[in-house]
């Protein structure tokens, strides 16, 4: 038959050859444990903080119990905030069926290396007011952040002179009047 392989798309591609066991793959879209999942906000979700529920393990991506659907219009743009820095290399979503899910998606990042990502869903493919997320999926490479701690000072608001050594005086070479 020359080699034509008839495949024919129906929603869900998880069966696709991508080259990698399947048993590695958890390990590849593992970014969602690195995602500060409190502070996720996705706006214009019908369910108040259901937009977080589709940051989940590789092996639960098929749960069909949690997903985010759109309010007032097909748009979502959802806020992930990372606990330290990504260097985003894949993306996977889910979307639902009979038309909900998303026509394309917007990735909004400024650097290879991001703390932040924002993911916005302009429409969906049946046109309607309602669109469908399943799961969403991150591969890269995730770097701890570098945070510098709360220095401690001391500050006088009035100087005592005694604490200042005779000899630190002289070495003054201008006085301030």
């Amino acid at each position: 038959m020359g080699g034509h392989d008839d495949h024919h798309h129906h929603g869900d591609c998880a069966h696709e050859d991508t080259g990698v066991d399947p048993s590695e793959m958890g390990i590849m879209y593992s970014l969602y444990q690195k995602i500060d999942i409190d502070h996720v906000v996705c706006l214009n979700e019908q369910e108040e903080e259901s937009g977080k529920t589709i940051f989940k393990a590789w092996e639960n991506r098929l749960d069909k119990e949690k997903y985010v659907d759109s309010d007032a219009d097909a748009e979502l743009l959802i806020n992930i905030p990372f606990t330290g820095n990504i260097k985003l290399k894949g993306l996977i979503l889910i979307g639902g069926e009979e038309g909900t899910h998303p026509t394309k998606i917007r990735l909004v990042v400024t650097f290879s290396s991001v703390h932040h990502l924002t993911v916005h869903v302009p429409g969906n493919m049946g046109g309607g007011d309602v669109t469908r997320l399943y799961y969403l999926g991150l591969r890269g490479e995730f770097t701890p952040a570098h945070r510098h701690g709360v220095t401690i000072c001391n500050y006088e608001l009035r100087p005592n002179a005694s604490d200042v050594k005779e000899e630190s005086l002289h070495d003054v070479t201008r006085q301030v009047q």
